[in-house]
């Protein structure tokens, strides 16, 4: 497998247009003006709202600070450092309010039904299946991934991921971690 490597702290911060927060872009695949896949670590520092993207299917995860309330419509869903990733409408109205100061969170945006996004603890096996896009992102400590007797070792603060050529089952060693997987 051909592993690419980006370490956030190499990566330049884009501010919003609305002054809440910046966004840093790991990963816009194939390219950043026609991504289909879009990785990114954001630090949300005011409340506000989100900035919508028809036809995307978004994933949240809260890496750092107390949390976030995000609220779509009547619906409100309460998230903090740990809890699982949220999936939602990228086209919908969705508000954030910080719990209780800035946070640094994960989105991953694909195609509605494309993606999925779990925590990774410990070590686990993943099945990895030909025409997908894995990654994993590393974020307080590193992670290890290992396939075929061949490991690659993920510092902290760092998202490898890889085009997947043919199926191959992968073992992920991390103490906490971001697992994801998209349909090319």
């Amino acid at each position: 497998m051909n592993w690419q490597l980006v370490t956030l702290s190499r990566v330049p911060a884009s501010p919003w247009r609305n002054g809440g927060g910046s966004t840093r872009e790991l990963l816009a695949w194939p390219g950043p003006a026609d991504w289909r896949v879009r990785m990114s670590v954001a630090d949300v520092e005011s409340d506000g709202p989100f900035s919508a993207f028809p036809g995307i299917e978004r994933w949240f995860c809260v890496l750092e600070g107390e949390g976030v309330t995000l609220r779509t419509g009547a619906e409100a869903h309460t998230l903090r450092e740990g809890s699982d990733p949220f999936r939602f409408d990228g086209a919908a109205a969705v508000d954030c309010t910080l719990l209780a100061g800035a946070t640094r969170d994960f989105n991953l945006m694909a195609a509605p039904g494309r993606a999925r996004q779990r925590r990774i603890a410990g070590a686990q096996r993943v099945q990895a299946a030909p025409g997908t896009l894995v990654g994993l992102y590393a974020h307080r400590t590193g992670a290890r991934i290992t396939a075929d007797a061949q490991w690659l070792g993920v510092p902290a603060g760092t998202l490898a991921w890889c085009p997947v050529p043919s199926a191959v089952e992968l073992q992920v060693d991390a103490d906490a971690a971001l697992w994801m997987e998209v349909v090319l």
